[in-house]
Parts: C-alpha cells; sequence; structure tokens
C-alpha cells in the first residue's frame, strides 16, 4: 500500500456477529475481483465468543448449552488466534484489504500499531509482548487481535477493550493465556470513555499507520452509471404523458431508472399535483402550496395506462396535508378509473402517512389496491434530519393497517444517509414484525445541492448481503441494489410476491 490508496471505513454500529462475518465474507470477495477497494468495518456485537484456529472447546469454562442459555453466542471461526469475547463496549475493527505481498508478520505489526498510537492519544501506554499478538497494559491484555487471509485479502482483525463487561471474560481462558489478565481503556484511566472518539481515533491511527487516506465512500463509484433517457420509446412516453397532462414520480424525483423504464414503456404515475407540502431532505419532489385535486386526473391516468399496455399500474402522490382526507379520496378515483378502462390490470399504490389519521388510510385499502406501498425511507434516529415531519412508528403503523386488511404490504429504505448497518438491519426487522412482506433498498443520490448531503455509497455487495439477510428475516421479496427505488421493477417484483 503506498499514499495513493484510499480506504473506506463502514460504521456497522450495533450487529450481530454471524451477519458481520457473512459481509466480510462478500467484502472479500468482491475485493479480490476488484469490484470494491479496501475498507475497514466497525462494529459493536452482541456478546458472543468465537473460537479460532488455535483452539475450540478446551478454552470453554462454561459450556455450550450454558452459554446459549445465557445468551452469548458462539462461533467456530477460521482466524488465528485462541478463544476470544466480543460485547458491548468493545470496538471490533475488520480490515479488508488486498495485501501487495504475504507479509502476515507485517500486518500484524501494523494492527498492533494502531492499537499502541491510539491508545497513546488517550494516556495509555500499550506493549506488545513476544509470542502473544495483541496489545497489553501491564500484564493484562487491552486488545485482542485475530485474522485470516483469502487469497492476498484479509478479514477478521482486532477487539479493543474500550468499557466492555471484563466479568464476560471469565466465561474462557482469553486467548488461552490462563496466566494473563484483560482489561479495557476505562478500567487504566478510571473514568469513562466516550467510544464514539475512540471510533475516530481508531481510524486515524489506522490511516497513519497503514499510509492510506480515508475516503469515507463518498466519491461517486463506477456502478451509479444509469442508462440515459433517450430514444424513441422514451420520447414517444414523453409525449404521450405531456398530452394528458400527467406527471411521474420518475420525473419529480429525478429517479436515475427513468431511461431503463420509460424505454420499456413503464413510469410510475404521481397524482395530486407537481407540490408536496412537506419538505424531506433527501427528496427532489418541490415543495410549495398545492392546487386543488383534478377530478379528471384519474380518468387522464387510466388512459394513459391503457394506451401503454400496462398490466400493472404504480401510483404515487405527493403529500398533501393541506387536504382533509390527504387526497385518499383521489387515490380511490384512480383505483376505480383504472379498473373500469384496463380490466385485470393490478394496482399498486404508494401512499403517504396521511398525517397518522386513520379514515383517510381505511378509505384508500378499502379501495382494495393489489398492493399498498408506503416507505419508512431511512432508520428512525434519523428521522428528524431526513423526514422531520413524519414519525417511524406512524410508518409502521400503516403497513400494519395495510397487512390487517390482507393486502400485500410493500416498503422501501434508502441507504447511505448516515444510517449504521445495524440499525438498517433493525429497520427491516421493524418491517417483518409489522407485516411488511416486499422490501426495496437502495442507494440515495444527492438530488439537489440543497438536499442533504450523501454520508456513504454502499457497495453492490454489501446490497447483495442485506438482499440475503431480508430474505432471511421472512420477507417474501427483497430488491437490493444501488439504483433500486421503491417502483422499480414493480411488475415483476408483483409476479414474485404472488407465487
Amino acid at each position: 500500500m503506498g499514499p495513493e490508496m484510499t480506504l473506506s471505513v463502514v460504521e456497522l454500529g450495533y450487529l450481530e456477529y454471524g451477519r458481520a462475518l457473512c459481509l466480510q465474507a462478500r467484502l472479500v470477495a468482491a475485493r479480490r475481483q476488484e469490484a470494491v477497494g479496501d475498507v475497514l468495518l466497525l462494529a459493536q456485537h452482541p456478546p458472543v465468543i468465537t473460537l479460532g484456529r488455535g483452539g475450540g472447546s478446551e478454552d470453554l469454562r462454561v459450556a455450550p448449552a450454558a452459554l446459549q442459555r445465557a445468551g452469548f453466542a458462539l462461533y467456530q471461526t477460521e482466524r488465528g488466534g485462541r478463544a476470544t469475547y466480543h460485547g458491548p463496549g468493545q470496538l471490533v475493527a475488520y480490515p479488508i484489504l488486498k495485501l501487495p505481498a504475504p507479509d502476515l508478520h507485517g500486518y500484524l505489526w501494523r494492527l498492533e500499531q494502531v492499537i499502541i498510537d491510539l491508545l497513546a492519544g488517550f494516556g495509555v501506554t500499550g506493549a506488545r509482548v513476544e509470542r502473544h499478538p495483541g496489545v497489553w497494559v501491564g500484564g493484562d491484555k487491552i486488545a485482542a487481535i485475530g485474522i485470516a487471509v483469502r487469497r492476498g485479502v484479509t478479514m477478521h482483525g482486532v477487539a479493543l477493550n474500550v468499557d466492555p463487561t471484563i466479568e464476560h471474560f471469565g466465561l474462557i481462558v482469553p486467548c488461552g493465556l490462563g496466566d494473563k489478565g484483560v482489561t479495557s481503556m476505562r478500567r487504566v484511566l478510571g473514568q469513562s470513555v466516550d467510544f464514539g472518539a475512540v471510533e475516530r481515533a481508531f481510524v486515524a491511527a489506522f490511516a497513519h499507520v497503514f499510509d492510506v487516506a480515508v475516503d469515507g465512500g463518498k466519491r461517486m463509484p463506477p456502478w451509479l452509471v444509469a442508462r440515459a433517457a433517450q430514444g424513441d420509446a422514451v420520447t414517444s412516453l414523453h409525449g404521450l404523458l405531456g398530452g394528458l397532462g400527467l406527471s411521474t414520480v420518475c420525473e419529480a424525483a429525478l429517479c436515475p431508472n427513468l431511461g431503463e423504464c420509460w424505454s420499456s414503456g413503464t413510469a410510475t404515475f404521481m397524482i395530486l399535483g407537481d407540490r408536496c407540502t412537506r419538505r424531506c431532505a433527501f427528496c427532489a419532489v418541490r415543495a410549495g402550496h398545492p392546487l386543488p385535486p383534478d377530478p379528471t386526473e384519474p380518468m387522464r391516468l387510466a388512459e394513459a395506462a391503457a394506451r401503454m399496455g400496462l398490466r400493472h399500474v404504480v401510483i404515487t402522490s405527493v403529500t398533501r396535508d393541506d387536504l382533509p382526507d390527504g387526497g385518499a379520496a383521489h387515490f380511490v378515483a384512480a383505483i376505480e378509473a383504472i379498473r373500469r378502462r384496463c380490466p385485470g390490470v393490478t394496482v399498486e399504490m404508494l401512499v403517504p402517512d396521511f398525517g397518522g389519521a386513520l379514515a383517510p388510510l381505511a378509505t384508500v385499502v378499502g379501495a382494495r389496491p393489489d398492493v399498498l406501498n408506503h416507505n419508512v425511507e431511512t432508520v428512525p434516529r434519523l428521522y428528524g434530519r431526513v423526514r422531520p415531519r413524519a414519525e417511524y412508528r406512524r410508518s409502521l403503523g400503516v403497513l400494519e393497517w395495510a397487512r390487517r386488511a390482507g393486502l400485500i404490504a410493500k416498503s422501501g429504505l434508502i441507504l447511505g444517509m448516515g444510517e449504521t448497518a445495524g440499525e438498517v438491519l433493525d429497520a427491516m426487522s421493524d418491517l417483518r414484525r409489522a407485516g411488511c412482506e416486499v422490501l426495496t433498498l437502495g442507494q440515495y443520490l444527492q438530488p439537489t445541492p440543497h438536499s442533504l448531503p450523501v454520508a456513504r455509497y454502499i457497495p453492490p455487495a454489501e446490497f447483495e448481503w442485506y438482499r440475503q439477510v431480508g430474505r432471511d428475516l421472512g420477507f417474501r421479496t427483497v430488491v437490493a441494489g444501488p439504483l433500486v427505488r421503491s417502483s422499480y421493477q414493480a411488475e415483476e417484483i408483483w409476479g414474485q410476491s404472488v407465487c
């Protein structure tokens, strides 16, 4: 490596160990194929004990069944070393690096140096102990290191005890060293330590020791290349929609898939005008004072669907907090117009939250759309910044209401706005509990200079990991990728959902 190399730092947050292990494997495979650059994953795990190649059950002081009853996961891994405990208050770092040469000793030495330099910044003197990888303070171990290399790419890594429950280490023989103790930064310093500050110090020390530049994953990557909106089919569809005076979310939201979808003769209709009464930080749809609903719009929309030969019609809208029913009656009129004009066509409605009012939602649900879609968009921690006039639990309630009514409930998340992977998985679990069966996950792209900036670009391998996790959670259909949007390939998704 050298100063021209860059490193993407990914904050996984609080994430189950097995999920992190699966993500590492996907990123390692992608790194070998040059599909991603070097990556540094940072995480905290729920209580877990991992066993390395150097030691197995002989390092356990408690039977595996007893560990499970106590809530501790147990994993056998391919990393070096022996038994290690991970848990809350411990910073775990997984570098996914393509080594220029098979110098494992040098790589291990640099990982130790990162911890030593970090500790020095907090006034703690860390040191190496010959033949025992890791970092020590006096006679106690403060950081464990266990690594593996797959065809020149590293995985697993280092665990630094910031402020974990030290007593949990008593369940094992830590690293197989029965005569050695374990300590933490809190114990050494005699006071609490800001975990975020330790994470930042780790990244800075890592960049210095490994001589890399941290890009934060914010540079536009090559996989975000969309099909240009051109060709006779696009021109024809643009003329048809314009002639009927219809709006599409494809245009209003600056969807990157407009060229692909319009070239294939599909589009997502946007009713109730082109002005939204909310100003979400991620959205390109213009905010302002909308005009009253046009009673002829449902008929014109149905005519467009008929001329386009659509078999699955997707309809969304701006949010109309100015209307007593939030536009619910207009949604119903659109459903009824389509079914009159296009018998046999399925209808997917992407609805707002109606300000939490149940009567408008019940009105739309009563019209029995084939799919009711409502996007939670992001994780609850970011709602105040991303969706300031929305509520996470309210959005989950919309989906739960739809599912209880027997409709297929669908939702979507936009990634890259500052969420952690752990938060995304928590939101996915919330969606499943609410009855959501179909999920889309895509990359956030800043639509205007005044919109929320992109926090990170997620690689396709990570989206594939989310897709697999979603299937494990029980979603009927999960579509995940950088260019995926809520109504992307909606007809194909509908087909998968009813199989």
